[in-house]
């Protein structure tokens, strides 16, 4: 995995800051082989019920992570019980590293 530990804490933080404690977070895609190079952060947050204001908390999440671990790509996909399944986020949630 290319992420520091410190990255890692960040986003653990960021992630439950905005969408509480019982949400989890998983790395996916290019950032965790650690033979690859450059990519974005792609992360993949999972929330055990429905959630209000989703697309809101997406977008948030994503600007302060770019806040506080710096100005890079990182893209987000959000599942709760209502998100409709694409293929995706199967292959986010069975590739994921969770973090």
């Amino acid at each position: 995995m290319r992420l520091s530990q410190q990255t890692q804490q960040i986003i653990r933080d960021t992630v439950r800051e905005i969408f509480g404690v019982e949400a989890n977070v998983k790395l996916f895609g290019s950032r965790i082989d650690d033979d690859a190079r450059g990519g974005d952060i792609d992360l993949l947050v999972e929330l055990p019920s429905v959630t209000a204001e989703i697309e809101r908390k997406t977008m948030q999440l994503a600007a302060r992570l770019q806040l506080r671990i710096g100005d890079q790509p990182i893209d987000v996909l959000v599942l709760d019980p209502s998100t409709p399944r694409q293929p995706i986020h199967e292959q986010a949630s069975m590739t994921g590293i969770r973090l």
